[in-house]
């Protein structure tokens, strides 16, 4: 007999990646298959990832980034938790998008950026109509381009003639993932060979890999949510934890009762294992 065919597709594969993100533990802050919030639980992470197939089979197709996103983040929002995988979703839309083009190097992730348009960027914006997202507010005079205004921004980014890539250009400061957009994505593929050169089951791999995130950078999710003396403590804490100072479970346990939250780190995760999943990495 033949053996059955057991190549996933690009989509299939960014869908997987967000599975084994959220199934890794410990994770500190973030939900895994061991913790969870009143309000956020495992089950909606898994949910999401289900929801978003569709904008990332789009995104594989070649249809336009912001299309595919917007696709994806309405499906993912089909659950009870509100957003799961919004920044995760961001990161990994481009990067399917490139692998459906070709190889998935670095340049294609670029091209992808840079050949964004204006419609692009509304669809970026309508995006946040399906959840709500932690954004800080923007600066003073540029009430219109709030991303909280949904489409009712799009006459503004449409006059100013933004496209996405310049978009999370502007964000790259304040914002890991727009910084990752940015700077094309040389964070996600570094930690992508991590993954492939590790050892051991996929999903331990990943929350060592989160954990060595997290303890090189502040996450600038927790500095959204919190503050940065907050998120500072937490990467020193997870610097701990990699030093065998510091519990990691006991770590986990007390991020999640204090509600911090490093999204960031959990989503560049995800990022990576759908790399290092295009590039052979064997579930």
């Amino acid at each position: 007999m033949t053996a059955p065919d057991m190549t996933r597709s690009t989509a299939q594969n960014a869908q997987l990646a967000l599975m084994l993100e959220v199934s890794g533990t410990p994770k500190p802050g973030n939900v895994d298959r061991e913790r969870e919030y009143d309000d956020l639980k495992f089950e909606q992470f898994l949910a999401g990832a289900v929801g978003a197939f569709d904008g990332l089979s789009l995104a594989a197709d070649g249809e336009p980034v912001g299309r595919a996103f917007e696709r994806a983040v309405a499906g993912m929002s089909q659950q009870q938790g509100g957003n799961t995988q919004f920044g995760a979703l961001l990161l990994t839309t481009p990067l399917v998008a490139a692998a459906g083009e070709g190889a998935l190097t670095r340049d294609n992730a670029e091209a992808v950026v840079t050949d964004t348009t204006v419609e692009d960027a509304v669809n970026f914006y309508r995006a946040f109509e399906h959840v709500d997202v932690a954004v800080n507010d923007p600066p003073e005079g540029m009430e219109a381009l709030d991303v909280r205004r949904g489409s009712d921004a799009a006459p503004a980014i449409r006059e100013r003639g933004l496209t996405l890539g310049e978009l999370m250009e502007e964000s790259a400061v304040n914002d890991g993932i727009a910084a990752e957009w940015s700077d094309g994505f040389s964070r996600t593929f570094e930690a992508a060979t991590g993954l492939q050169e590790s050892d051991g089951a996929v999903s331990n791999r990943a929350s060592a890999l989160f954990l060595a995130l997290l303890a090189s950078e502040v996450d600038t999710f927790v500095v959204t949510q919190h503050d940065t003396e907050t998120a500072l403590e937490v990467r020193d804490r997870a610097q701990d934890v990699l030093a065998g100072d510091e519990n990691p479970y006991e770590l986990a346990q007390e991020l999640v009762e204090r509600e911090i939250n490093p999204g960031t780190t959990a989503d560049i995760v995800a990022g990576a294992l759908f790399i290092a999943l295009e590039r052979g990495l064997s579930v």
